[in-house]
């Protein structure tokens, strides 16, 4: 695959998540996606428990695609794969979220490691200074942080604790808008050299 592709891949993905849970709660009927945990639509038993496993598997292996073309774009421009890399641990956790579907407890571990992902943006934020970080991408790593630190308010009961559901999708948000930045910014500093 060209390294294009594999970057466009950072637009598709957030598709995929946000089209399966959309899906998933449609067919679930009595959903709330403001009170209810994402996991929950995969849960062992459920009518959509397979078609969540499929959707979340996806993001996964996409995922590792994205970093490889992200990887071979940062080893052109030589600068440090650091913040692509530590999007694996988001590959590790929402394929294992999807291997290990609620109530096992091994779906709780597996989700751990996603909290690694907060470390993407702030670690291009530093590492990529701005001669070297792609035009905009700067915008799209703040915006993307300060969503991500919004879902970290999933562990205080006492914010929002009606909406347990929305607190877990500011991080689902957060990591959406850092691939879909990630891959704004480097497809269209791709172009640009092209057109030079």
């Amino acid at each position: 695959m060209k390294t294009r592709h594999l970057l466009a891949l950072g637009s598709v993905i957030p598709v995929i998540f946000w089209g399966t849970l959309t899906i998933c709660g449609y067919v679930m009927g009595n959903y709330n996606h403001l009170t209810r945990l994402v996991s929950e639509l995969g849960e062992i038993g459920t009518r959509t428990q397979y078609i969540f496993t499929a959707g979340l598997l996806a993001c996964a292996v996409l995922s590792v695609l994205f970093v490889v073309g992200l990887c071979q774009e940062c080893k052109k421009r030589e600068i440090s794969m650091i913040p692509a890399l530590l999007i694996l641990f988001f590959s590790l956790s929402i394929g294992g979220a999807a291997i290990f579907p609620l109530p096992l407890r091994m779906h709780l571990i597996m989700g751990m490691p996603s909290i690694l992902l907060l470390l993407s943006p702030l670690a291009a934020l530093v590492l990529w200074r701005r001669g070297k970080m792609p035009a905009g991408l700067r915008i799209w790593a703040i915006v993307s942080l300060a969503i991500m630190l919004l879902g970290f308010t999933a562990f205080m009961p006492e914010v929002l604790g009606a909406y347990p559901g929305l607190k877990q999708r500011f991080f689902h948000l957060a990591w959406s808008l850092w691939f879909i930045g990630l891959s704004r910014a480097f497809l269209s500093s791709l172009k640009n050299k092209r057109n030079c």
